[in-house]
């Protein structure tokens, strides 16, 4: 591990970074919150979970938070379910199943009294979806000469809200006591993910999908009345690759559809590459969790000091799929000691959350325990704060100046807003960087107070930046300061043009892009093309001249179903009154 000063007297220029797009579901500068952690106290000096929750609305919008999520609301198996092990998908505290009322959280009308006051504070609300499996039957079933558990009576609630009922036609197979092994009397939903490591066979009986029109239609029910029971804003898909991605589609077709409700899902993959493929299987319609930057963070935790900084740089699928990930530092599965996915991050976590939260791309997601419980609140707040305030315009690597120990990040503000300098230090010794900012003739300071004193650029944007050790320090400019001219507002017609003859009556071609005249990379604002010269696809939008713009092509039938052409972004710089862009459909 390098401590040496080397780099302090060159000033280094940064590497512009992927540019990030927002997403119409999410507040600008977002920042969402987990809101529980594995086996929460079901008392709490508030009462029930959903009562703390409720009483956090107002705190909760003040540091910053936008959205929360919330965990499953459905009856378990008895009061002390966390929800994963899911008996009755509607009743979320309302009937005396299971030898309870209320579930672990509480009761129906304090999730919705909590929700009411997170909504008034104006906090979107997500809800955590379960849709894999069912456990705790009510009953056995005789499946070819074996007693299984399998029949779903539901007593308590009768036919309230649905009268749907399960049995041993519904799944693919179940897990039988004592030993918990499976027995299968069907094939699985399996989607072959991983060199196999995507196995349908998760928990409880496993709901089959494909092949199942009866199944799919309950589940796409369910998720249409509990959206309006809840009144929800989005929601948080569990254990996705353990389900038939085609029906995982189907169900975001049919339940977020083009609503502008946010969904991100739980795709389990350490793999870089693989959390790529499941992107391109479910077409764009949900974000995912940055798993592998998680395990970035595990790396340098238990390197404490050893790890190379520079694996930051352009780090997990936040870097490779802007628009489409959720980054997040510890959730309730990495935190759980004694689960399958205990991983945390233990050493060095703040500068971990600094990395998400002052990053152009990526939706960061704070961890409920991290905030309230393991006493990195105030620190996370003022993240917040800095984000909210300098978290602005595009993105850059210092790829030749970070080394073993120091990391630095820029954002160049957008002309009305200022940027920031970031600065990660796992090193046992205070560093100095001589970088060259996009700040000219400035005078910045360290926002987080980590570091006093001042920092003044030169004409070229260049100074000198300290960081302490195993710190990280936040340097913005101050009102005085020189930041790049605000963007031109003249405009370029550009004409979009692609051969494209894939089609049938009732699909279209549309063109999508980073910025908001191209729909910010959401499907539901994308440019509709017209097809009147069939196979050529034609269109002109007016773009902001001299702004760099990414942009692909869409197909799209009547039912929002969404088809990417393959390959890279197509990238270029709008300039002069009018440009065409002719392209094929990759």
């Amino acid at each position: 591990m390098s401590s040496c000063n080397k780099d302090a007297t060159q000033a280094v220029q940064p590497r512009v970074a992927a540019a990030s797009s927002s997403n119409s579901a999410v507040a600008v500068n977002g920042v969402m919150m987990q809101g529980f952690y594995w086996d929460v106290p079901r008392t709490t000096p508030a009462g029930t979970w959903w009562q703390n929750l409720g009483s956090k609305a107002a705190e909760l919008k003040a540091a910053g938070i936008t959205a929360i999520w919330l965990p499953p609301a459905y009856k378990g198996g008895s009061a002390t379910d966390v929800g994963y092990g899911v008996y009755d998908r509607y009743d979320l505290g309302e009937f005396n199943q299971k030898g309870t009322v209320a579930t672990r959280y509480g009761t129906i009308s304090q999730l919705q009294s909590a929700i009411s006051s997170l909504k008034g504070q104006g906090i979107q609300v997500y809800e955590d979806i379960v849709m894999n499996h069912l456990t705790w039957a009510d009953a056995q079933e005789t499946v070819n000469g074996n007693l299984v558990y399998t029949r779903f009576n539901y007593p308590g609630r009768g036919s309230t809200y649905s009268s749907y009922r399960w049995s041993s036609a519904n799944f693919t197979g179940t897990q039988q006591a004592p030993n918990n092994g499976w027995y299968q009397w069907k094939s699985w939903d399996f989607q072959p993910y991983a060199n196999n490591d995507a196995y349908d066979n998760l928990l409880g009986s496993e709901i089959q999908y494909n092949g199942n029109p009866a199944n799919q239609t309950e589940t796409i029910n369910w998720g249409n009345w509990l959206t309006t029971k809840l009144q929800l804003d989005g929601y948080r898909l569990d254990a996705t690759k353990h389900i038939y991605t085609p029906y995982v589609n189907q169900w975001l077709d049919a339940v977020k559809g083009t609503s502008g409700r946010f969904a991100v899902s739980e795709a389990w993959f350490r793999n870089l590459q693989e959390l790529r493929n499941y992107a391109a299987a479910t077409g764009g319609r949900t974000s995912l969790f940055d798993v592998p930057l998680h395990y970035t963070f595990q790396d340098m935790s238990n390197g404490n000091g050893a790890w190379d900084m520079r694996g930051l740089q352009f780090a997990g699928f936040t870097e490779s799929n802007p628009t489409l990930s959720v980054s997040f530092v510890d959730n309730h599965d990495t935190d759980h000691q004694g689960g399958a996915l205990y991983s945390p991050v233990v050493n060095l976590k703040m500068l971990a959350y600094a990395y998400i939260l002052t990053r152009a791309n990526g939706y960061p997601c704070v961890y409920y325990r991290d905030y309230y419980e393991y006493g990195l609140g105030p620190q996370i707040k003022q993240l917040i704060d800095i984000r909210r305030a300098n978290g602005y315009g595009a993105g850059a690597e210092y790829t030749s100046a970070n080394d073993a120990d120091v990391y630095a990040y820029s954002r160049a503000g957008d002309g009305t807003r200022p940027g920031l300098l970031l600065l990660l230090n796992d090193g046992s010794t205070a560093r100095t960087k001589t970088l060259t900012t996009p700040f000219k003739n400035a005078t910045l300071t360290d926002k987080t107070g980590n570091r006093t004193g001042t920092v003044t650029t030169d004409a070229n944007g260049t100074g000198n930046f300290p960081v302490n050790a195993r710190s990280y320090s936040v340097w913005v400019p101050g009102s005085g300061s020189t930041t790049p001219p605000p963007p031109s507002t003249t405009t370029t017609a550009v004409t979009f043009q692609v051969n494209y003859s894939n089609t049938v009556s009732g699909q279209d071609v549309y063109v999508i892009g980073s910025t908001a005249q191209l729909g910010s990379w959401n499907t539901a604002n994308a440019i509709k093309l017209s097809g009147a010269a069939w196979p050529t696809w034609r269109g002109t939008i007016n773009l902001t001249s001299g702004t760099a713009v990414q942009y692909k092509y869409i197909r799209k039938d009547g039912a929002g179903n969404v088809l990417w052409e393959g390959g890279s972004n197509r990238a270029f710089t709008p300039t002069g009154t009018s440009v065409t862009r002719t392209d094929t459909w990759q």
